[in-house]
């Protein structure tokens, strides 16, 4: 090991010093390296924003196991079943409670604009918890009281003041359908790319304010198992007993059904894995016509090494020393400037946009086998030069 860094140091860095003769080649490679990164940056930012944003419901929920109608594509298009499900899964050994989750769209006013928008309202047991949300689990008993509901403070829009008022504990009221509702505490879960933001009440409250739903119609099924009772087999006898006008799924398999919904069956989903696979194809071709132009540029050097004895395996060296230089040097800037990015999409869309360090590793990664790519191509000519046909 010793002796191979020993050679590395005293090897002459050929790539680096092609590279940087031309300065304004390499300036140029560089900004188009940097904006094949950004745009895989953005991409894979808005996809996994819609993954997270949409997933934070379901990764809330308190249940072991649930039911959902056959007929439901996801969160936001539940579908229903009857409630005689739920009495039923509480013959199933092993099964400890079932409650029901109610959800649906509705139009509010905002209180300060009074323009209205779309929110999702979600319809629970106050006397059981069924979310994973200390905000909500420690003010549950507020939404007990009549056309009481829990805001929440993510959402999509101007409620800046509303919410400074209910943090100082003074009430905040609008409308709901031509109905007046009070907003008498907040939660946080967040805007998704199907809701412009979430309303937490009690059942009997969620079905005042869509009269023309029945209490037995419940959207989700919360069941929590025993202690002892392994879930895979409960969720096997649940299967068994229950008719197939339910689904039974683990809170695992809950949250991948949504996953999956956004990610295969939407256009959204495939238009942001298209967008990462332009950037990966817009940075092949950029750095291939740098690359084969720097070989083209110095093919009768090439030439000469090989006259004086230098195999293609040390020349292909070169070409792939000078890939890897242009993908480290270009994801530099490439991962500065998605930063403010998501700064400025955050605060437009209240979208849970963040740079990780697994996105960063997976565009550093993209970006060498981009490069490589490139490289590989660029050298096809390189490798069938004759010294004889140079000179």
């Amino acid at each position: 090991m010793i002796g191979f860094i020993q050679q590395l140091r005293q090897r002459t860095p050929l790539g680096w010093l092609q590279l940087s003769h031309e300065k304004s080649r390499l300036l140029v490679a560089l900004g188009g390296i940097a904006f094949a990164d950004v745009l895989m940056f953005m991409q894979l930012g808005f996809q996994n924003a819609l993954f997270d944003s949409n997933t934070k419901l379901p990764n809330s929920i308190q249940a072991d196991i649930l039911l959902i109608s056959p007929q439901g594509r996801n969160v936001l298009n539940i579908s229903t079943f009857t409630r005689r499900r739920l009495y039923q899964a509480m013959d199933v050994q092993g099964v400890q409670s079932a409650e029901p989750m109610y959800i649906n769209f509705i139009d509010w006013k905002n209180p300060k604009t009074r323009q209205k928008t779309s929110v999702l309202v979600i319809g629970v047991n106050p006397e059981k918890q069924a979310l994973n949300l200390p905000d909500v689990n420690k003010q549950i008993d507020i939404v007990k009281l009549p056309d009481t509901i829990l805001f929440d403070r993510a959402s999509r829009g101007d409620y800046k003041e509303a919410i400074a008022q209910v943090e100082q504990g003074k009430p905040v009221t609008t409308e709901i359908d031509r109905r007046t509702v009070t907003i008498s505490g907040l939660f946080s879960i967040g805007a998704s790319f199907g809701a412009d933001g979430n309303l937490i009440t009690s059942d009997q409250n969620f079905l005042r304010l869509f009269p023309g739903r029945q209490a037995s119609s419940v959207s989700i099924g919360l069941l929590k198992i025993q202690p002892g009772y392994d879930v895979k087999q409960v969720k096997a006898a649940l299967e068994s007993h229950l008719s197939n006008d339910v689904k039974v799924l683990t809170k695992a398999e809950f949250i991948e059904f949504e996953t999956d919904y956004w990610k295969k069956n939407t256009a959204i989903g495939f238009i942001f894995s298209l967008g990462v696979a332009m950037g990966f194809m817009v940075g092949v071709i950029l750095v291939y016509q740098v690359l084969s132009t720097d070989v083209n540029s110095h093919i009768k050097e090439y030439a000469t090494f090989k006259a004086m004895g230098y195999n293609n395996l040390y020349l292909l060296g070169v070409v792939f020393e000078e890939a890897i230089i242009l993908a480290v040097l270009g994801f530099i800037p490439g991962a500065i400037a998605p930063l403010g990015l998501y700064h400025l999409t955050r605060n437009a869309t209240n979208l849970p946009v963040y740079m990780t360090v697994a996105r960063a590793a997976t565009v550093l990664m993209l970006t060498m086998i981009m490069c490589i790519i490139s490289g590989a191509i660029a050298t096809r000519k390189l490798q069938s030069a004759d010294p004889a046909d140079m000179f």
